[in-house]
């Protein structure tokens, strides 16, 4: 199954809407119990480049909001996640997307910093820097609850990529599913809408 849709209202999508990415398990490979220190780590999942150009043409912004408690526990500064973050974002513009802002949050799951997904702080300051930004105007994709959670809190809609089987115990908070995101931004292609 490529895709199933858990809500059958349409979404058309312009410019006017915003599209938030988390990063790990939606653009690139996680690493099972670690975390993407170096450029060399960072692995796109395939089709993920192919699939932000694609919605690069589609949303008016694309904003990447991911948990980097890595960075809290030590094992990896901030200029190196930067060097990382350059890699990726190099690799996006060759192949014809844009990234508007990465914003992370270096804090530790035990701090419940309000930068931390699930809190909402990572799309409130990206709200400040485009205040164009409209949550009624926005998805969110990623691969975890504390992402549909956090797109809940703020109004946006919930994509979840991954398993429809992955969902049957947090389908309150998820709109929609699509097994990577390459099949999502395909079938926003197709119809322009959800």
């Amino acid at each position: 199954m490529n895709a199933h849709k858990l809500n059958l209202m349409p979404l058309k999508i312009d410019k006017s809407w915003t599209l938030f990415l988390d990063r790990d398990g939606v653009i690139n490979e996680r690493l099972p119990g670690d975390y993407v220190k170096t450029p060399e780590q960072f692995r796109f999942i395939k089709g993920s480049l192919e699939a932000i150009a694609i919605c690069s043409k589609l949303f008016g912004r694309i904003i990447v909001v991911s948990n980097q408690q890595g960075i809290g526990k030590g094992l990896m500064t901030f200029d190196e996640l930067e060097l990382v973050h350059h890699k990726f974002i190099d690799e996006v513009n060759k192949a014809g997307g844009c990234i508007d802002k990465i914003y992370i949050s270096p804090y530790l799951e035990s701090q419940h910093h309000f930068t931390r997904k699930p809190s909402v702080g990572m799309a409130l300051m990206a709200k400040r820097d485009f205040n164009e930004i409209s949550f009624r105007k926005a998805i969110i994709a990623g691969d975890s609850n504390s992402d549909m959670l956090f797109g809940k809190r703020i109004g946006m809609k919930t994509v979840y990529i991954g398993s429809h089987e992955e969902t049957r115990h947090s389908f309150h908070l998820i709109d929609f599913c699509y097994s990577d995101l390459f099949t999502f931004a395909v079938s926003l292609t197709t119809t322009h809408c959800l």
